[in-house]
């Protein structure tokens, strides 16, 4: 039986490093890519996977990326991320920008660059990782759930222009997950992103993980088309049951 390749995208750590380990547990070859070279270089030695440098905000870098992955089977999204907190009238244009080419355009272009290869292997398999901000709004969310409306918009849309091709296209939309996300939204402030954790139980990257491997190990003609997940005491983007 020919092994499986699974290319994923912000892989050096999070939701990404946890989704590397359980699709290579789960039989797959996995190509990481991030920026980080020595915390991919000490996944793919655990993973027995492939670490190549990646910073999806870079057409060149995407290509040299691409260029080095000799076939795809399943390609899951995951790099992505927010910058700061402030209201629209107090927009950070540097913080916008930087949402959109790394949660938007970041995704286009792998995307884009990897749809030959997974069209090619006959079961292809495009897995997104959103966000509740994707389909909902919250005060001094507007950078970052704009991007993810965007980035979700763009992920259904791929599924209606690739209907009748084999591949599948699977959007993951997770709400609060403990890992470096909110660390880095603050900008390196553990502090406050320990805050938005407190009172109750956060997703881990693992359970995110357990999901992206359940949707990739489905039959290849069924397609999951979104998943939605949240903690059990959290509602919406902006409303959860703290103790």
């Amino acid at each position: 039986m020919t092994t499986r390749t699974a290319v994923i995208t912000g892989a050096s750590a999070g939701i990404g490093a946890a989704t590397a380990r359980s699709l290579a547990r789960a039989g797959f070859h996995v190509v990481l890519g991030a920026r980080r070279a020595d915390k991919l270089e000490a996944l793919a030695e655990e993973t027995s996977g492939t670490a190549l440098t990646l910073d999806v905000t870079d057409a060149d870098s995407v290509a040299s990326f691409v260029e080095r992955v000799p076939e795809c089977h399943v390609l899951v999204n995951n790099a992505g991320g927010a910058k700061g907190l402030e209201r629209v009238d107090e927009a950070d244009e540097d913080h916008w920008r930087w949402m959109w080419e790394t949660n938007v355009l970041g995704t286009l272009r792998v995307t884009k660059s990897l749809l030959p290869k997974l069209v090619a292997s006959g079961d292809g398999h495009v897995i997104t990782v959103t966000s509740i901000a994707g389909h909902g709004v919250y005060p001094g969310g507007a950078g970052y759930t704009s991007s993810k409306h965007a980035q979700a918009a763009l992920h259904q849309t791929l599924r209606a222009e690739h209907l009748g091709d084999p591949v599948r296209v699977t959007e993951i939309v997770p709400g609060a997950v403990q890992t470096e996300f909110s660390v880095n939204r603050f900008d390196g402030d553990a502090d406050r992103a320990a805050k938005v954790y407190e009172g109750y139980q956060p997703l881990t990257a693992e359970d995110v993980a357990d999901v992206v491997s359940f949707a990739a190990t489905r039959p290849s003609h069924v397609n999951l088309d979104q998943i939605v997940m949240k903690p059990r005491a959290q509602l919406d983007g902006r409303t959860f049951h703290r103790e």
